[in-house]
């Protein structure tokens, strides 16, 4: 059912349109009747929580903003309010991202001051949030996490590419973080105070597709009973993400390398353009001139992405990433979880930080949630990891190829048909690490989290000599 398009009138010479007028303001802005049902809401409130305006309409607001102030400590909830009332809490987009909010509900009066309805705005904290956390964590730059040389570099680039308004085109294998460092660029530039909005180029058909990024009039087609902005005008002084953008069709590239050179869009039949003041941030974990050389990409467009690129490394390249990774996501769901965990085990680490994590810092982040939820004691050992862990076979790094040879040769290749258990797995991690370290058991043991005692008791157990 299409919206009512309400007008402000005896304001002006002539009459506004209520709908436009609140579009421009920044903060995300909702009207309210007298039972906290939505009778009207802004782009900014689209952009935040994800439901458009129809969606919204006539809805009670908790459904919408699903925020723990609504079932905790709503404004209403001992009657009307006179005054307006802050609060900060959260809300769950449409995405099922959870983000930091402050809240604020004020009662809208007629001209002899009756109560009426609210008027309820929303305020983004992230980037608030994101500079306290900033201040105390190490290594880190905007909630990317990491130590390696690799992640250093990209630390030093990113601040000097969020001050910018070029293009970025950042590139990795998938759950690397692309999501993240794209939105780490939003929160630390100029354009933090406008909407970070991301659009999974992969994720919808071609037709929607354009109707979804350049919106459409009233009436453009069959189904289109009201009017839609698209996401470029929803990002409007903002930042537009276009994430798996190798996924685009040829026919919207040429309107996205249009949008770039003109910075201009034209919804689908709207005959007047609309100025768009965005930024775009592309990313994707396919090889892009590969595809060019295929036909299947525009090269120029390409070269209108690529002005900045960044690339993350996969989680295998990151050396010394993953302790601390480790650590920092058990804090995290320890803490949710409220368990009172002190880390992992040594046998438990030891797995870990030799695994390649194929599937990269989201593998690492899954599997970390999932050992919180079943450990049982006060440390996270083996049998609290998820179990194909220890069902294949073991994922060591390979010893360095450029340097010496070492100094005791290691059989690290499993029995024929041997079964897969705890031991063997232990056992062909003390073969590799002592293969790596070039048989100086000191070494081997500090690469394991062990003792050097551990390790000599240890390797007379499964029979191990040097």
């Amino acid at each position: 059912m299409p919206v009512p398009s309400p007008a402000i009138v005896h304001l002006l010479s002539t009459e506004l349109s209520f709908g436009r007028f609140l579009d421009e303001v920044p903060l995300a802005t909702a009207v309210l009747d007298r039972d906290l049902h939505i009778v009207w809401l802004n782009r900014a409130f689209e952009t935040l929580t994800g439901f458009s305006r129809s969606d919204a309409y006539g809805i009670p607001c908790r459904y919408i903003v699903r925020s723990r102030a609504c079932v905790e400590g709503c404004p209403r909830k001992n009657g009307d309010i006179t005054t307006p009332v802050p609060c900060e809490s959260d809300l769950i987009n449409r995405d099922r991202v959870r983000l930091p909010v402050k809240l604020t509900l004020a009662p809208l009066t007629d001209a002899h001051g009756n109560l009426t309805g609210y008027m309820e705005t929303i305020e983004d904290l992230r980037a608030v949030r994101s500079l306290d956390s900033r201040k105390s964590q190490a290594f880190s730059f905007e909630g990317i996490i990491g130590r390696s040389e690799k992640m250093d570099k990209i630390f030093q680039t990113l601040p000097i590419l969020a001050q910018s308004d070029a293009s970025i085109l950042i590139t990795g294998e998938t759950g690397t973080g692309k999501d993240v460092v794209a939105e780490a660029i939003h929160q630390t530039s100029l354009r933090a105070g406008g909407p970070f909005v991301k659009v999974n180029c992969g994720a919808l058909p071609e037709t929607l597709l354009e109707s979804e990024l350049f919106g459409h009039a009233k009436g453009a087609f069959t189904g289109a009973v009201e009017s839609k902005p698209g996401r470029f005008r929803m990002a409007h002084n903002g930042t537009l993400f276009l994430t798996e953008v190798g996924d685009l069709p040829l026919a919207l590239q040429v309107k996205l390398l249009t949008f770039l050179d003109d910075q201009v869009i034209y919804p689908l039949g709207e005959t007047r353009p609309f100025h768009a003041n965005v930024r775009v941030i592309a990313a994707t974990h396919r090889n892009l001139e590969q595809m060019v050389a295929q036909g299947t990409f525009r090269q120029d467009l390409l070269f209108r992405l690529n002005v900045a690129r960044v690339h993350l490394p996969p989680l295998r390249e990151r050396k010394g990433d993953i302790r601390i990774l480790l650590d920092h996501f058990l804090e995290i769901y320890r803490t949710q979880l409220g368990k009172r965990l002190t880390g992992f085990s040594r046998e438990a680490l030891a797995l870990l930080t030799h695994y390649r994590f194929t599937g990269n810092i989201r593998e690492l982040r899954n599997i970390v949630e999932f050992s919180v939820n079943m450990a049982t004691d006060t440390t996270i050992g083996v049998g609290a990891l998820p179990a194909y862990l220890l069902e294949g076979p073991p994922q060591v790094p390979s010893p360095d190829a450029s340097g010496p040879s070492p100094v005791a040769s290691y059989d690290t290749a499993p029995s024929p048909g041997a079964p897969r258990t705890w031991a063997s797995t232990e056992r062909e991690m003390i073969l590799a690490a002592l293969q790596t370290a070039r048989g100086k058991r000191q070494e081997a043991a500090r690469s394991l989290g062990w003792g050097r005692s551990t390790l000599w008791r240890k390797m007379k157990q499964y029979g191990i000599t040097a």
